[in-house]
């Protein structure tokens, strides 16, 4: 006769030296005090930040009211660049440089700004500058328009004249710069160059900025760019241009352009 095991035999056994096969539940008294370790509970797949908050915009996503304020904007500022050529009384810092290109070369003054617009774009390498949509097409459109503004807008001879066209092309320059800025699609050329270079030295944006127009002046006026009263106009009033189109740009965005108090709108 086999002796069997009987029932409270086995449960108290297993009790004492079972593994544990089956898992007891967890105490709701510890388990929400105590969190699981080594367990990661980020969720990988989830979208970046960016992607999430839809006030941030990408460089190279667009949309087609983005697309057209960037192409018009960079044109209005390449149209104001080749005005301020049009007045002979000297030239922004890298216009000057890209006309004394273009005296020594086949290349137009807009082609010659094409070409070292890609040029700095190799400078970016080291630099690590991230480059978007705008990035490209600043370089492409503002040459084609400065060719096209200098091919339709003949030269000319008074001084009063000059200095009219000069001034359109400040105003022009600022009114696009706040147009193309707004739509976020990536820093310019130059301005990559700037704040590379301010990350990787560590100077003030101002004196990388400074160093950078200083450098391209002084190249062009070596290679017989026009460099004269107009440069130093540029030098003073570029920055209250490009704020005033910004300061535009946001309002229009914003709501349009308010009426002053009392006006209606005409009716009929």
């Amino acid at each position: 006769m086999k002796w069997r095991p009987t029932r409270r035999y086995r449960h108290a056994t297993m009790s004492r030296f079972s593994l544990g096969t089956r898992p007891s539940a967890p105490d709701p008294r510890t388990a929400a005090a105590v969190p699981p370790v080594d367990v990661d509970t980020t969720d990988r797949s989830a979208p970046s930040v960016a992607r999430q908050d839809p006030t941030v915009l990408s460089a190279w996503r667009t949309s087609p009211a983005r697309l057209a304020r960037l192409v018009v904007g960079l044109w209005i500022f390449g149209t104001g660049d080749a005005l301020i050529v049009r007045s002979d009384l000297g030239n922004s810092p890298w216009t000057v440089f890209a006309e004394g290109v273009s005296i020594h070369t086949p290349l137009s003054i807009g082609v010659a700004s094409i070409v070292i617009g890609f040029f700095l774009l190799l400078i970016w390498i080291p630099l690590r500058t991230r480059l978007g949509l705008g990035t490209l097409l600043n370089i492409v459109v503002i040459g084609v328009a400065i060719d096209a503004t200098l091919l339709m807008v003949p030269e000319i001879a008074p001084i009063g004249g000059r200095i009219g066209v000069l001034l359109a092309g400040l105003a022009l320059i600022g009114l696009g710069s706040g147009l193309y800025l707004g739509t976020a699609h990536g820093p310019g050329p130059r301005d990559g160059l700037m704040t590379g270079l301010h990350d990787r030295t560590g100077l003030p944006v101002g004196v990388v900025r400074g160093a950078i127009e200083l450098t391209a002046l002084t190249a062009g006026w070596f290679l017989g760019g026009t460099f004269g009263v107009g440069t130093v106009a540029f030098a003073l009033l570029i920055g209250p241009a490009v704020q005033m189109g910004i300061a535009l740009d946001r309002r229009v965005r914003e709501g349009g352009l308010r009426r002053p108090p009392g006006v209606t709108a005409p009716t009929g």
